[in-house]
């Protein structure tokens, strides 16, 4: 009998899915010790307390340890349901309703593959989220880019100009991930508006709702009358909360998806860990006020920036933002982004991702994160950013 030979596919559609570049920067940053890292979006302070209390009460039920609800645990979904209503104005009814998700990125998944067959198309305004379009091109689908404006902001008759009989829906960041621009309410009325008579759905993420300054307010689409059979909004508690190795997220959605949602998580997870929806209990018991406790000095922080990167306007332009805890820089020069982000980390002991991980081609962009920093270390990462920065590209 001849040896069956193994044949590797080498046509996985994994083939046409970018690799995620954060992992990638962070083995730098091992590579040259005592950089300091403007890359990840993470925040620096840890859950609240109430969050680690949960955790005994979840050890004190054996039940606990078997499989739960697909669409997270009854009290979980109860609590998140009341805070939509109180801080969100989206009312939980017979058209819509919450599943809890293993963070907001598997609620955008689950979006994807239960809207969606392949072939079919998703709009992602760029800048976009790297993970969004990964996830699109993980389910066959094809991502259809459309430009913001010079400041990042949205422009609707672009996206309506973009659709087409295959698009599904149309994705919006609110506070963005990666510019930290926050939409304007009538900007996020008018693309709701937009799917609801092109009969597509808009995904909203608002994982940063919570990140915002100067005043700014943040909106949430599904809030709008008539729009809870077309809306799909995620919410994360990884930065409000610093739960970001907790994995727990949720997403509101239409009830007529809801069948379609389980089937997908009930595949890829079975059900939320049940240890961190009950300290998801405790940090939504805990409130926004917890994280508004820290937001004074990452406001602080984002001020610190602004300041010096106002030096050095000559060589690298920032747009106004008043969300999240990023800053998008144009850099002017043709030096190619990963290749200045190496620069910066191995002769400036400073970490920050290049934009052409977020779409941009069009020249060289970096993404500075700063909610994980302290003020003095973010003070001094932002130092060796503008002396590499002005070094380099003069």
């Amino acid at each position: 009998m001849s040896e069956a030979k193994l044949r590797f596919n080498s046509n996985s559609r994994m083939e046409a899915v970018q690799s995620p570049l954060i992992p990638v920067i962070g083995e730098l940053i091992r590579q040259n010790p005592g950089t300091i890292s403007l890359g990840q979006g993470v925040v620096s302070y840890p859950p609240p307390p109430e969050a680690i209390a949960y955790i005994q009460k979840f050890l004190c039920d054996p039940l606990n340890h078997k499989y739960q609800a697909v669409e997270g645990i009854l009290p979980l979904v109860t609590a998140i349901a009341t805070k939509l209503k109180t801080e969100n104005q989206i009312e939980i009814g017979q058209n819509n309703c919450v599943v809890v998700t293993a963070g907001s990125n598997m609620g955008f998944m689950n979006a994807v593959l239960a809207i969606t067959a392949a072939g079919d198309e998703i709009i992602l305004n760029t800048p976009y989220y790297f993970n969004h379009e990964m996830a699109i091109t993980m389910a066959n689908c094809q991502p259809v880019l459309v430009a913001t404006d010079a400041n990042y902001q949205l422009q609707p008759k672009a996206i309506a100009e973009a659709i087409t009989d295959k698009t599904k829906a149309v994705v919006t960041i609110s506070p963005n991930n990666p510019t930290g621009v926050v939409y304007s309410s009538s900007a996020l009325a008018e693309v709701n508006r937009l799917c609801r008579e092109r009969g597509i759905y808009h995904l909203s993420d608002e994982a940063y709702e919570y990140f915002t300054y100067d005043g700014v307010k943040h909106f949430s689409p599904a809030s709008l009358a008539n729009s809870d059979r077309h809306t799909i909004s995620l919410f994360s508690l990884s930065k409000a909360y610093g739960f970001a190795s907790w994995r727990i997220g949720y997403m509101v959605i239409p009830q007529h998806l809801l069948m379609a949602v389980k089937k997908v998580q009930d595949t890829n997870l079975i059900c939320p860990p049940v240890v961190s929806q009950y300290a998801a209990l405790g940090a939504i018991e805990a409130g926004v006020s917890y994280c508004r406790n820290y937001l004074t000095d990452i406001a602080l922080v984002r001020e610190q920036l602004l300041q010096k990167l106002s030096t050095i306007s000559d060589i690298c332009t920032v747009a106004p933002t008043a969300g999240a805890f990023y800053f998008f820089l144009k850099v002017k020069t043709k030096i190619p982004d990963l290749e200045l982000v190496k620069q910066l980390i191995k002769n400036y002991k400073v970490a920050v991702i290049p934009g052409s991980t977020f779409g941009m081609q069009d020249g060289c962009y970096l993404r500075v994160a700063y909610g994980a920093l302290e003020s003095s270390t973010a003070v001094e990462a932002i130092a060796r950013l503008v002396m590499g920065l002005r070094q380099i590209c003069q």
